[in-house]
């Protein structure tokens, strides 16, 4: 009979690349020990920005069979998932709701595995109850799990969390030679709005360069980071969750995974766009611009995009959270899940209560995008 133990990680660092990344099933780059080393060595996710490094490790016979990245959150920012109004009834009824645990890829609302190696029932429970234990203990309000797959968001709503969905935009790669292709199974009128686009991006001056792995240089990375903090400043106040360290980082040890869209006008870089992919899918993630011009953001975040999905025999393409108007340009609405227990079982049963209200309202907008797609099936 195996042995089941576990123990968890307060950094990284007590997790070796080799053992962390031998548990991934596929090549999701969010999951990869790269990944949250560059976020943790920059300091994005430390106990000071409110971001402890909490990850869960269960061995099994003393070799490590599944890890769950979590963090103790001292606060909601960067998650994606809203649970401020929680916060406040708890406050209301003087409770703490900080601390927390989430289980989450930080600043990343991209869904994907969340139970990295075993796929074992009986070691998916140990490790639920192990997480249950854990916040009990610590007088942590309870366990979010963010954006996970559906098959493992089902796995805890059968184990009594509640389940959260919300709606995201994606692209679809229906076995498109181009992006010509891919316009002409919209209706006329929304293929030529899409088209009038593109063309007025050209007509303004702007060329494109799309670069990859070790063809993003040094200058290339310098400028991207520029880009990222003034347009973060521009819309929110502060330079941006992550720093320049963490691009470098992510330069240095996962550039493989990361492609670069580049605007010119007039020979000089005024714009950039960051993705990361893996070997399905393509992941829209950070953008910025030294001015506002004429459908450029829709052009390097998008079409560029697309362009570079189809090129290179990508399934999909994560635009990211948000955005209706993703929508007239072929971005189709779909589902994403996230999971919540809190150890208060007065709080606990209300929040399931309301969540499953809340689903019928997600899926009744859910259907009512797909009206406002702009294929021709879908209706001019």
């Amino acid at each position: 009979m195996a042995k089941l133990t576990h123990r968890f990680l307060t950094s990284i660092d007590q997790c070796s690349d080799i053992d962390w990344n031998s548990l991934l099933v596929g090549d999701n780059p969010f999951n990869r020990h790269q990944w949250f080393a560059a976020l943790e060595h920059s300091g994005a996710t430390t106990a000071d920005t409110g971001w402890q490094p909490f990850h869960l490790l269960v061995e099994e016979n003393g070799s490590p069979a599944l890890i769950i990245p979590s963090f103790i959150k001292a606060h909601s920012y960067g998650e994606y998932v809203f649970d401020w109004a929680w916060a406040d009834a708890y406050q209301r009824y003087g409770l703490e709701y900080y601390p927390k645990l989430i289980s989450a890829v930080p600043f990343t609302p991209c869904y994907g595995p969340r139970f990295l190696g075993s796929d074992d029932l009986e070691v998916h429970a140990y490790a639920l109850e192990a997480i249950k234990n854990e916040c009990e203990s610590r007088d942590l309000s309870g366990w979010h799990c963010l954006f996970p797959s559906r098959e493992i968001s089902e796995q805890l709503r059968e184990q009594g969390l509640g389940q959260r969905t919300a709606c995201q935009f994606h692209w679809f790669n229906r076995d498109y030679q181009s992006f010509d292709d891919f316009v002409a199974s919209f209706s006329s009128r929304k293929r030529k709005n899409v088209l009038k686009e593109r063309r007025r991006v050209r007509e303004q001056g702007f060329s494109f360069r799309t670069v990859s792995g070790a063809g993003i240089s040094a200058d290339d990375w310098a400028f991207f980071y520029q880009m990222y903090a003034r347009t973060y400043l521009k819309r929110s106040g502060h330079t941006g969750y992550l720093n320049e360290e963490f691009f470098a980082l992510l330069g240095q040890h996962l550039s493989e995974q990361c492609v670069m869209v580049i605007a010119y006008l007039e020979s000089q870089p005024v714009a950039a766009s960051l993705l990361l992919r893996d070997s399905r899918t393509l992941y829209g993630r950070y953008w910025g611009s030294l001015a506002e011009f004429d459908f450029l953001h829709f052009e390097t975040c998008y079409y560029q995009g697309i362009d570079y999905a189809i090129a290179e025999g990508l399934q999909r393409f994560d635009g990211g959270a948000q955005g209706e108007h993703k929508l007239a340009r072929g971005f189709e609405p779909v589902l994403t899940y996230s999971n919540h227990w809190l150890a208060d079982e007065r709080f606990d049963e209300a929040i399931v209560d309301f969540l499953e209200q809340e689903a019928a309202m997600v899926a009744a907008y859910q259907q009512g995008a797909q009206a406002h797609l702009p294929f021709r099936n879908t209706g001019d």
